[in-house]
């Protein structure tokens, strides 16, 4: 079986909290491999969705606490993939923040389980191209990058060094049904940022695959964080231009405002997981994704 695919098993069951776009493959492949999954999602449209798919859901607001008696049992994994639904600084903290507090007052009382915490890798707050990894400083990142800091913060202190989590540094998730990006080149858009500011990826199907693999480091309890980026390290220019050759348009316009700039590093995840991206670069992934 290949690192980063989830074995076969009966009985074993998961929880996707926060069950949005990477959420729903996770529980496809949950599914496809005997699981039991079950899901809160605040979007009603997905909570039908998924109850159709066999998974066993409740549309309710994360930070809140009245979901909690919904699932009154312990699972044997726990994902928290929630998003701020773009939502300003103060829906972005209570999704982050306020819900990883809840996650982790119901785990508590339902029993121990294996966590695996969606972050992003807006912690990095480095520019001029610099080449990050999981030890890098954080100091200085802006709100977006603060309140995923203290949710990270809550799961370490939550595990007390007995408990076992995984948190997942994201880098930018596209995939099927997510190609913005493409749609604003064809468009002719102007895009934010400056052409040489690099743009670390992550396809949609290869984060499923680091949760999955990530399923190891939990047995050995603790708590691990791993950046998920693909192995490209390329700039907003050399993306948006190849992009543009497969729209048969001219290369876009940045609008220059100066952003993050960094090289985010993969190697830890691929030492100590054997994780690697079965789409190692936008080009695979977006010459698969056009030519459906």
């Amino acid at each position: 079986m290949p690192r980063g695919a989830l074995p076969k098993s009966q009985g074993k069951s998961l929880i996707i909290l926060g069950c949005g776009y990477v959420g729903r493959r996770l529980a496809e492949e949950a599914i496809e491999a005997g699981w039991s999954v079950a899901a809160l999602t605040r979007n009603s449209g997905k909570a039908e969705m998924l109850r159709e798919m066999g998974v066993q859901t409740v549309c309710a607001d994360l930070a809140e606490s009245g979901w909690h008696a919904a699932f009154p049992g312990a699972f044997d994994v726990v994902v928290n993939s929630v998003s701020s639904g773009r939502g300003g600084a103060e829906q972005r903290r209570r999704s982050y923040v306020e819900g990883t507090r809840s996650i982790l007052r119901w785990a508590e009382r339902c029993g121990p389980a294996a966590l695996i915490h969606l972050s992003s890798i807006s912690v990095y707050p480095q520019r001029g191209g610099e080449f990050v990894d999981e030890e890098t400083s954080t100091a200085g990142v802006g709100e977006r990058g603060a309140v995923q800091l203290e949710a990270e913060a809550l799961v370490r202190e939550a595990a007390g060094g007995s408990g076992r989590g995984s948190i997942l540094r994201l880098g930018g998730i596209y995939g099927p049904g997510r190609t913005v990006l493409f749609a604003k080149i064809k468009s002719g858009e102007p895009l934010s940022g400056r052409p040489d500011e690099h743009l670390n990826l992550i396809h949609r199907d290869d984060v499923c695959a680091a949760c999955w693999a990530a399923l190891d480091v939990l047995e050995k309890g603790g708590v691990e964080t791993f950046n998920v980026v693909d192995d490209a390290a390329a700039t907003r220019g050399e993306i948006a231009s190849w992009l543009a050759a497969q729209a048969g348009v001219a290369p876009p316009r940045f609008d220059g405002t100066p952003g993050n700039d960094r090289i985010v590093s993969n190697a830890k995840i691929k030492h100590a997981l054997g994780w690697s991206p079965g789409v190692p670069t936008y080009r695979e992934g977006y010459a698969n994704l056009l030519s459906r």
